[in-house]
């Protein structure tokens, strides 16, 4: 369990010198990470701040007591979660109202005028109220709760009264702050702000979705929200969201000691007052004398936010002062003492020049017009995806159309609309087709469903998603397979199915383009090597439509092997939705995956191959005898590069023989696993005096030779 060591004994079990060299660690790696990631300005070496990270790593695994909330270790990420749990804010999250010109704007600060009573007479001119201007993030609003300056709670808007807590997966973000710099924290601070990803990081998410066949993210927000409530902390951690803060809340009867920054008594003070204990607040937020300014800070950014590398769509306007603020106080829904200003959406006319057809690797079609470019949020956009056959119906599209396009501060570009009145008179409504028109086979839309699909298997298509799927580091981690020769191997038809990934030559490989003997012996042995990957990796390889890498462990655990997931999904559903997290949809998808002819002749052709699709060593040196539980109680160690076996090879045929993998050395580390270009930890170890073993000795202790 983790603690807080700065209110408990919690070194009670290390030495004097332990708890103190753990603290000081905590504290130069956190402010580390807070000039890097806050302030844009580092003061240590990466290679310096990785030497004392894997110190304290060390530290923490030999002393367990020694974790804290507040470690660095803990922004990585735990065990996926099961799910996430409704909390109430402990102050409501309101939403704010919107204004989308000057006139509303002016109206706005005129009722607000009134309820601080201080209308000007008739003829007069408005008394000034100084403003404080935020750039509007287009993200998602978290809600961050801290007990005596640490983190202890996470959690989304919700409904505003009540919200998802997702806690482990925001410790990923580094511009969140693990602990208040604070020397005397109050009992509890309630801090309101921004989850954002930067626009070049959405792009790649979005390329790596594209490339795996899956469904691209509308816009940053939406994907931003989708990483916030992945069940895996590590999936949050990989995607780097950033957060600004903005809200604070305090204790009523907090008063600041010592060197610690006083209550706030305005927004811009407390802006300043976030900063100070570690927050990212936005650079940009200007405080204002009164309207006009504010109307020249909106103007100003108008076309300068373009140049920002995060999505913002307007500019919150906020009465500056928090005792005006408290007298003004809410509406229903919303705070009356600020605004969100929004831009107008940046759209602009094109003319459609043809509908192309994406096939994707669960087969699903999706239509793309492609239309003469146009400049849109800075860059020139030629296409725009349509989704699906009902929006190509809604628009009523038709060839040669002229097609208003949208980019109102996202990434990806969409038709709003079609100018019908500017449709030529011979132009045919467009729609999608009835074949696929990758393999010609005929199209199919299950009710219920907006996706249209083809379900040839042998589609090229879906072949080449599948392959990349097959590959990818999440299933059989593949080095050397990328997209480019994977097109080659299937249009050349050397693969025609995943299988014949494993019978290729390598003398036909060595003769491709930019391949050469030396990197297709190194393909072949990476091929070789992926048999190994347990069977959870080998499920989710198999690219069964809704199983995703968490819902594969939870099936793998639950199902030994696809012998036996496919009994339960052809005869027994309802074993497979009893799993927490697994729905009817995922046990639909799996009862028509295993029903089908095809899948099943993949299976057997895949177990031929020396797969084992089983919770069981899959080394292809294996005998195939189940595993054994010999190795349970003894701990090990890996460190280096080992000839034949990855990390998680290795990892994956110790944990079935009962054995433990553990990131750090200790006295109680039993074995250390050390190939070539093995660092810290077989030093370490060689002074602990702990049995340090090669590849080869790892196979006799695992019987596997």
């Amino acid at each position: 369990m983790v603690r807080d060591s700065a209110n408990g004994s919690a070194a009670e079990q290390a030495s004097s010198a332990e708890p103190e060299r753990a603290a000081e660690l905590r504290h130069l790696l956190n402010r580390a990470a807070h000039a890097y990631y806050v302030l844009d300005a580092p003061v240590m070496e990466d290679a310096v701040y990785d030497r004392l990270y894997r110190e304290l790593l060390e530290l923490e695994s030999a002393h367990p007591e020694l974790l804290s909330l507040d470690s660095p270790s803990q922004r990585v990420g735990g065990r996926p979660a099961a799910g996430f749990s409704s909390v109430r804010h402990r102050i409501s999250l309101l939403s704010l109202d919107n204004a989308f010109s000057m006139a509303e704007l002016e109206a706005w600060y005129g009722r607000l005028l009134k309820v601080l009573d201080r209308t000007p007479a008739p003829e007069q001119p408005a008394p000034a109220l100084a403003m404080v201007c935020e750039l509007k993030i287009d993200g998602n609003a978290l809600a961050l709760s801290y007990e005596r300056g640490v983190l202890v709670r996470a959690a989304t808007r919700g409904d505003g009264e009540q919200g998802e807590e997702i806690t482990a997966n925001v410790r990923t973000i580094a511009s969140v702050p693990l602990r208040l710099a604070l020397q005397d924290p109050p009992a509890w601070v309630e801090v309101r702000g921004e989850a954002l990803i930067p626009d070049a990081t959405f792009a790649a998410i979005n390329a790596e979705r594209q490339a795996r066949g899956e469904a691209l993210f509308a816009n940053p927000r939406n994907a931003c929200a989708g990483t916030l409530r992945q069940l895996d902390p590590k999936v949050v951690a990989a995607r780097q969201l950033d957060f600004f803060a903005y809200t604070l809340h305090l204790p009523p009867d907090w008063t600041a000691v010592g060197d610690d920054p006083a209550a706030p008594s305005s927004q811009w003070q407390t802006l300043q007052w976030l900063a100070a204990i570690g927050f990212r607040v936005n650079p940009m937020a200007t405080l204002c004398p009164d309207l006009p300014a504010v109307e020249t800070f909106f103007a100003d950014w108008q076309e300068r936010r373009k140049g920002l590398d995060y999505a913002t769509d307007g500019v919150v306007v906020k009465l500056d002062d928090l005792r005006l603020q408290d007298e003004a106080g809410f509406t229903q829904k919303a705070p009356r003492w600020a605004i969100a200003l929004k831009y107008a959406a940046e759209e602009a006319p094109s003319r459609l020049l043809r509908l192309v057809m994406q096939v994707g690797r669960t087969g699903v079609v999706t239509p793309v017009a492609e239309f003469e470019p146009v400049p849109l949020a800075g860059t020139s956009v030629s296409r725009a995806t349509l989704h699906n056959a009902d929006r190509l119906a809604e628009l009523d599209l038709h060839g040669g159309d002229t097609i208003v396009v949208r980019k109102a501060g996202e990434i990806i570009p969409e038709v709003v609309r079609v100018l019908t009145e500017l449709r030529p008179a011979t132009a045919e409504r467009l729609q999608l087709p009835e074949d696929c028109p990758e393999c010609g086979s005929r199209l199919v839309r299950e009710e219920g469903e907006a996706a249209t699909r083809c379900v040839n298997s042998s589609c090229p298509a879906i072949l080449r998603g599948s392959l990349r799927h097959w590959v990818s580091k999440g299933a059989m981690d593949v080095d050397g397979l990328g997209s480019k020769l994977i097109e080659l191997l299937v249009d050349r038809g050397l693969v025609r199915r995943i299988p014949d990934l494993y019978r290729l030559d390598g003398a036909l490989l060595a003769s491709l383009d930019r391949l050469g003997e030396k990197s297709a012996a190194n393909l072949l042995a990476a091929l070789q090597a992926s048999r190994a990957q347990p069977w959870h990796r080998q499920l989710y390889g198999l690219g069964i439509h809704h199983v995703g890498e968490v819902s594969a462990k939870a099936l793998a655990k639950a199902f030994a092997s696809a012998a036996q997931l496919a009994t339960a999904a052809v005869k027994t559903p309802e074993t497979i939705t009893a799993i927490h997290g697994i729905g009817g949809e995922i046990a639909q998808s799996l009862q028509q995956w295993f029903s089908t002819v095809a899948n099943q002749e993949l299976v057997s052709d895949l177990e031929r191959l020396g797969f084992a699709l089983a919770n069981a060593p899959a080394d292809p040196t294996a005998s195939g005898e189940p595993s054994s539980d010999h190795l349970s109680g003894q701990s090990f160690v890996l460190t280096g590069t080992l000839p034949s076996l990855s990390r998680s090879q290795a990892q994956a045929l110790i944990e079935a023989a009962g054995g433990k993998v553990s990131g750090s050395v200790s006295k109680k580390t039993s074995y250390v696993v050390a190939g070539a270009e093995a660092g810290s930890k077989l030093t370490k170890a060689e002074s602990l005096g702990v049995a340090v073993l090669d590849e080869a000795a790892l196979r006799l202790l695992l019987k596997t030779d």
